[in-house]
């Protein structure tokens, strides 16, 4: 794919136009956002996203086209199920609805840095050693195997007693006030930690996690860096309204984790078969049109499969519901 120093240009300076434009609309009216204004922002990233997929196809080709589109809907995905974990961190930490948008406005912008950095060393790595897309393909197994377990188990996610939380709670002198995205202030002389420090922390430290699966999924669809960028942007852009939108939807997608885990067991599948096409020892690899009708696929069934179990246990346990 050739992609020129003005279109790498472009993209980066309008991402980073609209995060600040974001961070500055934000910082200066801390609320939680409306039903409506949630929507409308949602949909026009999306549409962005449709855009920019074509335009991807009538430029570069069909083949890059799609493999933005697959990229970008694994992509979404796994955001999609971080948004139960951002749920769960922002309601132990007990962060007000009003703050919360500065929080997870933090958290994107983190998660941008994390990826880009993780991309820029994935892609070095592809490059150079053809044996790394066995290490993908093991390690995408491994923690869809993991999140079966956890499934099976119930388990449910703790972020906000990582050890990186409690060192910060234990060794910063952690006030009790919040000041939106001032994370120190005095009082009586005496200097606090903001909360939102914490949770700033707490944030970080779960975006790196979350980059650990999401990067080397890109990488079983699609090797292009600028395709694996630009499908990290547009999954993360809007996820700040999403959260908002679907927050209790979430939790009635009981099966989005074996879903997934799917996913990242196929696309690590994938990848041991890229990495035997790499070597010559097979001399054909999935088209990646097949990986995006798997994945569409695993998604509807695991989007309806759901919501019938919900649907059911609501019928049999109005209380609870």
């Amino acid at each position: 794919m050739d992609v020129s120093g003005l279109e790498w240009g472009i993209t980066i300076a309008i991402t980073c136009a609209v995060l600040l434009f974001d961070v500055i609309i934000i910082a200066r009216n801390p609320h939680e956002p409306s039903m409506r204004e949630c929507t409308i922002a949602f949909v026009i990233y999306m549409a962005a996203a449709a855009v920019f997929g074509i335009w991807t196809i009538g430029y570069h080709g069909t083949d890059y086209g799609i493999d933005f589109y697959t990229g970008f809907i694994v992509e979404k995905s796994l955001s999609v199920d971080n948004l139960f974990v951002f749920i769960v961190l922002m309601s132990a930490l007990k962060v007000p609805r009003k703050y919360q948008q500065e929080a997870l406005m933090v958290g994107i912008i983190l998660a941008l840095i994390f990826r880009g950095i993780f991309i820029a060393l994935g892609y070095q790595l592809v490059e150079n050693f053809s044996w790394v897309f066995y290490v993908f393909g093991a390690f995408l197994v491994y923690t869809a195997i993991n999140l079966v377990r956890s499934y099976r188990k119930h388990e449910e996610e703790h972020p906000e007693d990582s050890r990186i939380v409690k060192f910060a709670q234990q060794h910063l002198n952690v006030g009790d006030k919040w000041q939106g995205l001032k994370l120190f202030y005095r009082e009586n002389g005496v200097r606090f930690a903001s909360p939102m420090l914490v949770v700033i922390i707490a944030l970080g430290a779960t975006d790196l996690l979350f980059a650990l699966d999401s990067i080397p999924a890109i990488f079983g669809i699609t090797q292009e860096p600028y395709l694996v960028f630009t499908a990290n942007v547009f999954a993360l852009m809007g996820l700040r309204q999403l959260y908002f939108l679907i927050g209790g939807l979430l939790q009635r997608l009981v099966y989005l984790s074996l879903g997934l885990a799917f996913i990242l067991a196929w696309i690590g599948a994938k990848l041991f078969i890229h990495a035997l096409y790499k070597s010559g020892v097979l001399d054909w690899e999935v088209p990646t049109l097949l990986s995006l009708a798997v994945i569409l696929v695993t998604l509807a069934v695991t989007a309806v499969a759901s919501l019938a179990k919900d649907k059911k246990d609501r019928e049999k346990d109005p209380a609870a519901a």
